[in-house]
């Protein structure tokens, strides 16, 4: 009888302490998993590499947009788009790099809704587009411009240099998802935006879940951007990534019709990590960016089987 007695108390102390945890974890989760890093502690970590990284935040119809920059300012300028969530750290390594140091200037930015640009505030696709061009006209020197974009950040490279095409000298989508027929449903994640679900979402993945609902029309409303997009387009992809599969970059190579040259570049191996897990063969392609002559010959190349084929 007394072991029947506190079944109910043990049941309500339960149900305090899960209720206590979630208000906790309400608290907390906003700061947790921000994935950025401090404008200072990104100076000093850049200073003890002897570079000097500059930081800048502007306002863009009342949003703040902020990006960091480092390299000589008289040569052609390399900018990294993160993908979701993250933010411009993702490719700090990169931003280190002396072979890219040589030739590019090199520019991180912080999409809107993550970093410091507005964290936590998602948009679609067209309006980070709009939100992120008043950058290009505080960076310009006179010398070419790249966009180099990482997952959600490939999209994203892709619609700018539709939007823009006289700006951008040449894209590089890297694990770019852009094939709608490829983009998985994840009805979840509509469940997980809703009131009282998404605060319980940490840091970045709150802003990261709401624009990939934004993004499951933001590809479809991509498609006809494709034939937009002139400049040279590098198509770098993991060949077992199973988060944006493979066929995201066929589907890019045929809509790209008008772009001077297309290069479809498939890494032995790679998954969706490949920033970070082959990185000498993305930098190998963006000094070529860099230095290939334009033309009109569309190539696909294996990296790690030796057998490239034109």
């Amino acid at each position: 009888m007394p072991l029947v007695s506190t079944i109910p108390n043990i049941v309500r102390l339960t149900f305090l302490v899960i209720i206590a945890f979630l208000l906790l974890w309400v608290l907390v989760a906003p700061g947790c998993m921000t994935f950025r890093t401090s404008d200072e502690k990104a100076i000093k970590s850049f200073a003890g590499k002897g570079l000097d990284l500059k930081t800048v935040t502007i306002k863009v119809n009342k949003n703040d947009i902020h990006f960091v920059s480092v390299g000589n300012d008289t040569l052609p300028t390399m900018v990294f788009i993160h993908g979701s969530p993250s933010s411009w750290n993702a490719f700090q390594s990169y931003m280190e790099d002396p072979k890219l140091l040589s030739l590019y200037r090199m520019v991180g930015i912080d999409r809107p809704g993550f970093g410091y640009s507005g964290f936590g505030k998602a948009f679609p696709l067209q309006d980070q587009s709009r939100l992120l061009m008043p950058v290009f006209d505080k960076i310009k020197n006179g010398k070419p411009i790249y966009l180099a974009g990482h997952s959600l950040g490939g999209p994203l490279v892709l619609k700018m240099a539709a939007d823009a095409p006289e700006v951008f000298s040449g894209i590089m989508l890297i694990s770019g998802s852009v094939d709608p027929a490829l983009e998985p449903v994840e009805e979840w994640r509509i469940f997980m935006d809703k009131f009282p679900f998404r605060y319980l979402l940490p840091g970045s993945f709150r802003p990261s879940n709401t624009e990939l609902i934004y993004f499951k029309q933001d590809v479809i409303s991509l498609v006809p951007d494709f034939q937009k997009v002139i400049c040279p387009v590098y198509l770098v992809h993991g060949e077992k990534d199973n988060w944006v599969p493979p066929g995201n970059t066929t589907f890019a190579k045929e809509k790209l019709v008008n772009s001077v040259k297309v290069k479809l570049v498939m890494l032995q191996g790679g998954t969706h990590f490949i920033p970070w897990t082959k990185k000498k063969e993305i930098v190998d392609e963006l000094v070529e960016m860099a230095e290939y002559p334009l033309n009109n010959r569309s190539t696909t190349s294996v990296i790690g089987k030796r057998t490239p084929s034109f």
